[in-house]
């Protein structure tokens, strides 16, 4: 037995894959820097659905689609906005997906989080919700929900490209959630529920606010050499560095990082991110000769979401926007196969008597 799961295999899929010896993810065949250059988030979204969601999808078909959903998810706030006033934002992102009807389909469950998530801010901040556009996408109609008006285009880009790389992930805990309530044949409604559920657990999909804190005390250290060496020998996780999967660059990490170079002065941290992984290298080199710490996704994702405005304890709803897009596609492709998700467990319990 493997505690936690790890090297089982659970399902065939054919939505993504990683190789860890060769730093690269591929969806549906397409590496990360062809999803980024050519597809963008809803143009992978169209490559993971196909087949189950529709065929033929395409890009602008997606986006029109989403438009659409969007704009009949913001018709429906009122059955669950009331009820998240003073609540925390994951309980309003529950409250918005429960509320959701077990006919939803695929495009009106990510239309209703990508409408949550500004509309909790909103609420939260004691402004008035905005109507989405349409015509926009996702990512350009998220951030001017969320923030009143037209975010400039490299910032439109940033929040796209960190939804198109981190958008379909393989079997990790919120996904392979998915699959387990969807192979029961419950609702996709029910599947999306879950996995939200599954993600908002610190060790998941919480991961980039801690990492930005990490960041604010790293920048505070008056010497951060040293800082860094104390903080090694003591043996603690320096979150941001190192991965479970790629023990050297990760390319979601580093399509991120040329997203944010692109935004020039207004990537903010960026440049001493630069140096705090320089001095992370150099850091391990001296403590644990022969070991590497390589940045991680979630450094970056930190730090872009920052860059576009994104406040740091809403950094999961943000990212459970793009995530969605690979639950769904879970969900969906489990329920082609038909079959009930049933392991077995090993009992370890006192003695049984016959």
């Amino acid at each position: 037995m493997a505690k936690g799961l790890e090297g089982i295999v659970a399902a065939e899929t054919i939505l993504s894959h990683t190789d860890p010896t060769k730093g690269m993810v591929w969806v549906r065949g397409r590496d990360i820097p062809t999803l980024v250059a050519n597809h963008g988030f809803e143009g992978t979204i169209a490559l993971l659905w196909d087949g189950f969601a529709g065929d033929n999808l395409t890009r602008d078909g997606m986006i029109a689609a989403f438009g659409q959903a969007r704009a009949a998810a913001f018709d429906g706030v009122s059955e669950w906005l009331p009820h998240a006033v003073d609540r925390p934002l994951f309980e309003g992102m529950r409250l918005a997906l429960a509320a959701q009807p077990d006919t939803a389909d695929a495009a009106a469950l990510l239309g209703t989080v990508s409408v949550a998530v500004p509309a909790l801010l909103r609420l939260r901040a004691g402004a008035s919700i905005m109507a989405p556009d349409p015509a926009l996408s996702t990512a350009a109609d998220m951030l001017r929900m969320l923030h009143g008006v037209s975010s400039e285009p490299v910032k439109v880009d940033a929040l796209d490209t960190y939804w198109t790389v981190m958008a379909e992930s393989g079997l990790s805990a919120s996904a392979f959630t998915a699959r387990v309530v969807a192979s029961t044949q419950a609702s996709l409604t029910a599947s999306v529920l879950a996995a939200w559920c599954a993600f908002t657990g610190p060790l998941h999909g919480g991961a980039p606010g801690p990492t930005l804190d990490l960041v604010d005390a790293a920048e505070a250290a008056d010497d951060l050499e040293a800082w860094l060496e104390t903080k090694l020998r003591a043996g603690e996780r320096l979150m941001g560095f190192g991965h479970r999967v790629f023990s050297g660059n990760d390319p979601r990490a580093a399509a991120m990082h040329r997203a944010l170079h692109a935004m020039g002065p207004e990537a903010g941290r960026l440049a001493f991110a630069d140096r705090l992984e320089a001095a992370v290298a150099a850091a391990i080199a001296r403590v644990k000769p022969g070991r590497t710490l390589p940045p991680n996704v979630e450094i970056m994702a930190a730090l872009l979401l920052d860059a576009v405005g994104i406040p740091r304890d809403a950094f999961t709803l943000v990212f459970a926007i793009g995530r969605c897009a690979g639950w769904l596609a879970h969900a969906l492709e489990q329920q082609k196969t038909g079959r009930m998700i049933r392991p077995i467990s090993a009992y370890v319990g006192p003695p049984i008597s016959d």
